[in-house]
């Protein structure tokens, strides 16, 4: 799916314009004037169409003319995790980030494709995180207890439709 964004110009004499790549946004940008004939040099990026995990990205990174290649590229280039990894990161977990030189896979964020703290809680204890519970001893066990318990640390978050619970360490 191609992605696709509008640069609109502070310019109020000036009209925008929609493009897809970096090389389309320099060519339009430039040749752009406004009605007096002078060169427009602000824009605001917005993202108009694409996948929901990019669009999530593209507002996780606050894009801008500033960081727009790197946004692009990022897009591009990362896989889901890496994406998912970044907007956790930078929108739940107050990180800074680098789009022009850090990697999504360092950042210290810990991602479950679970539905909710509860669903983590039986994971764990299926895992093994608790100790070797007999299967027959699982049916006492409090798991929205330690569900809760592990809200302190834990987080749910819904990103491009996808519910995550996640961590921050």
């Amino acid at each position: 799916m191609t992605t696709t964004f509008f640069a609109q110009p502070y310019d109020i004499t000036a009209a925008g314009f929609y493009f897809e790549t970096l090389e389309e946004y320099r060519l339009k940008a430039n040749a752009l004037r406004n009605d007096h004939g002078e060169v427009v040099e602000e824009f605001e990026i917005q993202f108009i169409d694409g996948e929901e995990i990019d669009c999530a990205l593209s507002k996780a990174a606050s894009l801008s003319q500033a960081n727009l290649g790197d946004v692009l590229k990022a897009i591009d280039d990362w896989s889901e995790e890496d994406k998912l990894r970044f907007i956790v990161g930078v929108e739940y977990c107050s990180v800074s980030f680098d789009l022009s030189r850090d990697d999504p896979n360092e950042l210290d964020v810990d991602i479950y494709h679970l539905a909710s703290l509860r669903e983590l809680a039986e994971q764990f204890v299926d895992d093994g995180i608790c100790g070797d519970i007999p299967e027959a001893m699982r049916f006492y066990f409090d798991y929205d207890a330690f569900a809760r318990d592990l809200g302190m640390d834990y987080f749910e978050v819904e990103i491009a439709g996808q519910r995550l619970v996640c961590r921050c360490a």
